[in-house]
């Protein structure tokens, strides 16, 4: 729904301001302008900054995780969709999701 502006099969299931408003920066005062990623109502969400940083995709990319440190992004810029499943409680330094990421990022071929 979010790579599509609300469609789904070319039928709008939500409007394109509902999504404009669920993809905006909730967190605007707290990190301000320079930040590398910002809240929306259900992800983080990558900046042109971050973007401009690389290996975090492209400026609009979003992304989330769970408890068991399952996490997902999605690129609409490249309509690009990854999901890696782990079972890994706490913090234990595993940096697998950044570099799922990346390589999946350096698969794109224009």
């Amino acid at each position: 729904m979010y790579l599509n502006g609300g469609e789904l099969n070319g039928k709008r299931i939500l409007s394109r301001t509902t999504i404009q408003s669920m993809m905006g920066n909730q967190n605007y005062k707290v990190w301000g302008e320079d930040a590398e990623n910002y809240y929306a109502m259900a992800f983080g969400v990558i900046t042109q900054r971050g973007a401009d940083k690389g290996g975090n995709g492209s400026a609009g990319a979003f992304y989330w995780g769970g408890y068991f440190n399952t996490q997902y992004f999605a690129d609409p810029k490249e309509n690009i969709i990854g999901i890696i499943m782990k079972q890994t409680q706490e913090e234990t330094g595993d940096d697998t999701s950044w570099k799922f990421q990346l390589l999946v990022g350096q698969a794109v071929n224009d």
